[in-house]
């Protein structure tokens, strides 16, 4: 269940690149408009999603390893919240101190960090329950 959840949202940013920035700048950016995103992360999304979907298409080693990277991503955003949006910010944008973040985002980052976290433990026990 959750392999197949995640291979559609990995397919929907490899169709929807654009989409995925504009709903991301929505929650998340207090002035979306003031910031470009730099010209790599749309190519970068769409990337992503392709391997995202590609690797759960198959339940293997890759998979593990993919689940196991979003859980530790996971952490690190439920744990420290801010050092995300600082370096999201330099990373993503041309002019990062341009950006200002919609502080109710910050409960969001948690929430998206708790979830990511919660789903690796999930795969992580049932491929160890299947053994």
């Amino acid at each position: 269940m959750i392999r197949t959840l995640v291979g559609v949202l990995g397919a929907i940013s490899a169709l929807f690149p654009d989409k995925i920035v504009g709903l991301f700048e929505k929650l998340a950016i207090a002035n979306p408009s003031e910031g470009t995103v730099r010209g790599w992360v749309r190519p970068a999304i769409r990337s992503e999603g392709v391997l995202i979907a590609a690797i759960s298409l198959r339940n293997g080693r890759a998979y593990a390893w993919l689940m196991n990277l979003t859980g530790l991503f996971g952490a690190i955003v439920l744990l420290f919240p801010d050092l995300y949006r600082r370096f999201a910010t330099a990373f993503l944008y041309e002019r990062p101190e341009s950006i200002e973040w919609n502080e109710r985002f910050r409960s969001g980052i948690r929430a998206i960090g708790a979830l990511y976290v919660f789903l690796a433990a999930k795969t992580y026990r049932e491929r160890h329950n299947e053994t």
